[in-house]
Parts: C-alpha cells; structure tokens; sequence
C-alpha cells in the first residue's frame, strides 16, 4: 500500500476551499487504496490568530515535523499551504533530499495587500522561494499557470479541483424562507475584505440578497447592510445545498480567487455565476451560457437570470474530484 503524506495549515473542516480540497482529496485516494496522513495544526501546540479565530498559527514545528515524516516513511509528500508547517516540512524535506510537490492555493500575495495595503511583491519573492525546490507546484487553472510562469515559478502543472456532484444538486423540495422575496441573490464564503462583498451589497436589485458564511467582517458588514441582506451565518453540507437551492444567482465579487470551489458548488445546483472576469472565475464560467463576467457586477448580475440553469449542472459535472485526484496522483513524485 503506497502512503502518501499531506501536510497543511488548515485542517478544520468546511471551513474553505483548501480544506475541503484536501478533506475530498483523501477521501479518493482512500478509494483507491492509498493510506494518507494529514499533518496539521491540532497535532502541534498552536495558538488562534486574533482576527482569524478559525484558523491556527504553529510556532516550532521543524523537529517535530521531521521526526513525525521519518515515522511515517511515506511514498509521497505533498505540502499544500506556505504556512509554518509547511515551511517546516518544506525544510525537512530538503535536509533529508526527500522529493516532494506543492500546490498553489492561496494568491496570498494578493490578499495581504488588500489587508495591509502593500508587501505583494515581498510576499511573491516568498512565494517563489517556497515552491522552487518542488518537484512540481500543481495550480488548479490554466491562466493562474500561466501567470506564475510570467513571474518565474517553477514546474507549474495545471490539477483542476472538483465538486461533489452527489451532495451539490438542487433540492426541489427546499421552501423559500418568509424573509426572501424572489428573485435571490447569493454570496457562500468566507467575509472577509478579500472577497470584495460590499461591492455586491451595494448593487441595487430588485428581490433579495442573501449571504452565507462567517469572518473577520460578518458584524461590519450585518451591521452597514441589516436591511438589504440576510445574513444566515456559517452553514455546511446539506444545509448549504437548501439555500443555494433556493436562489437564482450566485454573485462572486471576488477578483482574487485561485479557482473558486464555491461558485462551482453553485453551478453543481444549477445557479448560474456572475462575477469579474477574474483568475479562478473565467476559467470555469462560459460567458451568456452558466454565467456573466465583466466589469459591471449589477449588469453580469441581472443578465444571469435569463439563462438556462441546465448549463450550470453541465458544466459543474465536468469537474469531479475523481478526475482531480487521478491528475494529482500523477504529478506525484516518489520520495
């Protein structure tokens, strides 16, 4: 039996896309007879960071993480996020001439300029210094390959994510709650200043708006907007399918995603995505067929209503997590 060892930062369930790409990522290649271990924070002493109190910070993790990978001999290692523990696996790795892959999640580059209003060039000489030493950094869309290679990464290979098409199906028999007028308009994720929510908030549409998902901004925003949203708060599985079963449009105002596992969630229920034609969105979305992309949000927004929510079920089904992991076992490289 091959044994493959993912390390991560995040580990806590549906909480975003990394996770849960790595929670379905092991669930497939159990299928196919792998044994995979997850490193991550709880494994560790850790400490909760202020503004993020979902997520975990590890602090001194390089001796414990080597003996941890000495102890578990694996095939394989596979260093998902550019956190502390992947940084002390990274080391590990390189100290020992073990073999190993990345994947670019995150445009954290991106992020961290949004919150702090600058270092995004620093935070990409980071970046580029983590993955050099991968035998491959797997990115999961064609345009974020081709702009990483711009700026001189390395052995980036194209592993497109997938959905659970099994779970994400629209539910016919979810009711239209008494605080929702037709038609709806809804956001799933994280709130947080990255995803750009207070543009779509602002857009003046007819019906309602509605938001699922907690962060560092739910108050602030539940607070500037309590009489032009609902806020239902952090929701998972099956309770997740029921509201976006119960909308027309799934709006993603985020121009900073990698992918965009949520909006193919949506499509998986047959809501058509509208959005900026940003990384992540324009490589999943076909423009006047399963959504709008532009620069006009409330334009892209109300087109959407027009279209045949049948192409949105389409083109969710050509991504599976199936298909993901057969790509991501071949990019593998043996320790």
């Amino acid at each position: 039996m091959k044994k493959i060892v993912i390390v991560t930062d995040v580990w806590c369930k549906d909480i975003n896309g990394v996770a849960t790409s790595i929670i379905y990522t092991k669930k497939e290649l159990e299928k196919r007879g792998y044994k995979v271990s997850v490193i991550h924070p709880k494994l560790f002493p850790n400490m909760r960071l202020p503004r993020h109190r979902e997520l975990r910070l590890v602090l001194f993790a390089k001796g414990k993480m080597e003996n941890l990978l000495k102890g578990k001999k694996p095939d394989y290692i596979h260093i998902a996020t550019e956190g502390t523990l992947g940084l002390s696996a990274r080391s590990a790795c390189i100290k020992n001439k073990w073999k190993f892959t990345t994947f670019y999640h995150t445009r954290m580059p991106e992020y961290i300029a949004i919150r702090v209003g600058g270092l995004k060039k620093t935070t990409y000489s980071y970046m580029r210094w983590f993955h050099s030493k991968a035998e491959k950094t797997m990115v999961s869309t064609s345009s974020l390959k081709k702009q990483l290679e711009k700026m001189k990464f390395k052995n980036v290979v194209v592993c497109p994510l997938g959905v659970d098409l099994s779970l994400f199906r629209k539910n016919g028999k979810a009711k239209l709650s008494k605080n929702l007028i037709k038609p709806v308009f809804v956001f799933l994720g994280r709130l947080a200043p990255e995803k750009n929510l207070r543009t779509f908030l602002k857009c003046k549409l007819p019906g309602s708006k509605l938001i699922i998902g907690d962060g560092p901004e739910k108050k602030k925003l539940e607070k500037e907007f309590k009489n032009k949203a609902l806020f239902v708060g952090y929701k998972k599985g099956q309770q997740i399918v029921d509201l976006l079963s119960i909308s027309d449009v799934f709006v993603f105002p985020s121009r900073t995603e990698t992918f965009g596992l949520v909006a193919l969630e949506a499509l998986a229920c047959g809501l058509p995505v509208a959005g900026y034609n940003a990384h992540g969105l324009k490589d999943i979305v076909t423009n006047g067929v399963d959504g709008f992309l532009g620069s006009d949000l409330k334009s892209n927004i109300t087109k959407c209503l027009k279209l045949d929510t049948k192409n949105c079920r389409k083109k969710a089904a050509k991504f599976t997590w199936k298909k993901f992991v057969s790509k991501f076992i071949r990019n593998l490289s043996h320790v």
